[in-house]
C-alpha cells in the first residue's frame, strides 16, 4: 500500500500535493497496477505542483527585508530578538513584536506576534493551537471559604479533573463541535475526532492549571490555563509537514498562503481547535462552579497562541500571536503569573504603542529559566517556604513550574504601560496542576 512514507521513500518532500498523489496511488493500486505505473504517475502530480505555485500555497524562500517595522517590549536576548527578525523575512510580513514576556520559541518567540497580508504561519501559531485562559468571577466571597473549605476543594479538584495524561474522571463531554461533521471535513481531521472526544475537558500538564483566586474587593474567581490538546498538536504537526517545516528553534517558519488550498484546510484546522479548546476550558470551569456551588457573574476568555483576521490601520490583516493576548481597547484579557503571584484581567487601550503591538499584550509572566534549570537550580524546600509566604494551597506541580522560575508578572506589566490596564489583580488561594514527574506530550 502507497502512503506518505512511501513518496518520502520516492525521494518526494511532503507538500499538499501529497493528498492528489495518495489518492491516485490508491486508485491505480485498486486497479491493479503496478509500482512504475503509480510511480509515474505520482510523478507527474508532483511535477504540475511544484510548477504552479498557487497550488502549493508553501512559502519555501526568505526575502530579508530592512523595511518591516519590529516593535520590542522590554530586555530581550540576541537570539530571541533574532528569531523573530528571522519571521519577518517570510512571507507579506508588515510588521512584528516581542511582548515583554518573549522568550525563544519554536521558530517564533514566545511573547511573538507577526502580521501578514496575506500568509500565516503553522510555527507561529505552534503546537497548543488556541492555548488559551479563561476567568469566572463567582458570586461568593472569600469569606464563604474559610481555610478548610480550601484545602478540601483542591483535594477534589485534583482528585475529579484530569491532569496529566489521560483522564481520572470516568464522564465523557458531550459538544455540538464533535457532531460538527463540515467542520472536521474541511479540517481534513476526520481521523482525530475520536481521541479529541476522549480528551475534551482533560487539562494537560507542564504550565496548565485551575486556579482559585479573590480579587481585591473579596470576590473569588475561578481561573484556568490550556489549550486543544492532542487535537491541536496533531493538527500542527500534520500541517507543518504539509509545508515542508521543521521543528525546532533556529529554523524557518512554515508559513502558507491563506488563499492556498492547503491554507484554507490548515485554518479550518486552527478554527476546530479553536472551538475545541474553548469547550474545553468552559467545561472544565462549570466543573470547579459546581464543587462550588457558585454561579458566573463575569467571564473573560481569550486564546493567547492563534491567528486572528483583525484590521489595522484599514488593513485587512492576519495577526499571529504565540503567547500573546489580544487587546484591543475595551477587551479584556486573563493574564496569569507563575503560581505563587498574582494574575490581572487586564484591558487594551488606545496609544500608538498599542498600535506598534498590533493590539497585543503579555500571556504571563515568561520564564527566566528552562523547565531543567529550574529543577537543578532550585529546591521544593524553597518552592514551598514562597507558597507558604503567599498563602497558596498547591497540588500537583514539579520544580519546573516553580514561582522562581518566572519573571515578576508586576515587571512585565510596568513595561506595558500605556497599553493596558488592570481591571482586577486576582490573588492566587488554590492551585492545582499535574503532579511532579507526569510527562504530557501536548502540554503547552
Amino acid at each position: 500500500m502507497v502512503d506518505g512514507r512511501t513518496l518520502i521513500g520516492w525521494g518526494h518532500k511532503p507538500g499538499p500535493w501529497f493528498r492528489e498523489a495518495l489518492a491516485k496511488a490508491a486508485a491505480l493500486e485498486g486497479e491493479g497496477a503496478g509500482e512504475a505505473e503509480i510511480r509515474a504517475a505520482v510523478d507527474a502530480i508532483a511535477a504540475r505542483a511544484h510548477a504552479d505555485t498557487g497550488f502549493t500555497g508553501i512559502v519555501t524562500e526568505p526575502t530579508p527585508r530592512d523595511d518591516v517595522p519590529v516593535a520590542v517590549i522590554g530586555s530581550h536576548d540576541a537570539r530571541t530578538l533574532e528569531q523573530l527578525r528571522r519571521c519577518t523575512a517570510y512571507g507579506s510580513v508588515v510588521g512584528a513584536a516581542i511582548c515583554a514576556d518573549g522568550h525563544l520559541g519554536y521558530a517564533q518567540p514566545v511573547g511573538g506576534v507577526v502580521a501578514y497580508e496575506r500568509h500565516v504561519s503553522v510555527s507561529g501559531v505552534g503546537f497548543d493551537i488556541a492555548c488559551g485562559n479563561m476567568a469566572v468571577r463567582t458570586d461568593l466571597k472569600l469569606a464563604d471559604l474559610p481555610h478548610p473549605s480550601l484545602m478540601t476543594l483542591a483535594d477534589d479538584i485534583a482528585r475529579n479533573l484530569s491532569f496529566g495524561v489521560g483522564r481520572v474522571n470516568a464522564e465523557r463531554v458531550e459538544h455540538p463541535l464533535l457532531d460538527d461533521h463540515d467542520a472536521w471535513r474541511a479540517a481534513e481531521v476526520h481521523e482525530l475526532r475520536q481521541m479529541a472526544e476522549a480528551q475534551l475537558g482533560t487539562i494537560g500538564s507542564g504550565n496548565h492549571y485551575v486556579d482559585i483566586f479573590a480579587d481585591e474587593a473579596g470576590a473569588i474567581w475561578v481561573g484556568v490555563h490550556f489549550g486543544s490538546r492532542g487535537l491541536g498538536h496533531r493538527t500542527a504537526t500534520k500541517y507543518l509537514k504539509l509545508a515542508g517545516g521543521k521543528e525546532g528553534i533556529d529554523v524557518a517558519p512554515a508559513v502558507l498562503e491563506t488563499d492556498s488550498d492547503l491554507g484554507r484546510a490548515y485554518l479550518a484546522g486552527m478554527t476546530l481547535a479553536g472551538r475545541y479548546a474553548y469547550a474545553g476550558r468552559e467545561w472544565v470551569t462549570g466543573r470547579v462552579l459546581a464543587m462550588l456551588g457558585a454561579t458566573a457573574q463575569e467571564t473573560v476568555h481569550n486564546h493567547h497562541n492563534f491567528a486572528w483576521a483583525e484590521e489595522h490601520d484599514g488593513r485587512e490583516l492576519w495577526v499571529v500571536r504565540k503567547g500573546a493576548t489580544p487587546a484591543f481597547p475595551g477587551q479584556a484579557g486573563f493574564v496569569g503569573g507563575s503560581m505563587g503571584d498574582d494574575a490581572v484581567i487586564v484591558e487594551g487601550t488606545e496609544s500608538p504603542d498599542a498600535g506598534a503591538l498590533f493590539r497585543s499584550t503579555v500571556h504571563g509572566a515568561g520564564r527566566l529559566f528552562g523547565r531543567r534549570e529550574a529543577i537543578r537550580r532550585f529546591s521544593r524546600d524553597e518552592m514551598q517556604a514562597w507558597l507558604q509566604r503567599k498563602g497558596v494551597i498547591l497540588r500537583g506541580a514539579g520544580l519546573d513550574e516553580s514561582p522562581m522560575a518566572y519573571r515578576r508578572l508586576d515587571d512585565v506589566l510596568a513595561e506595558h504601560a500605556g497599553t493596558i490596564r488592570i481591571r482586577h489583580r486576582l490573588r492566587p488561594l488554590v492551585v492545582v496542576m499535574a503532579g511532579e514527574g507526569e510527562v504530557d506530550p501536548y502540554k503547552d
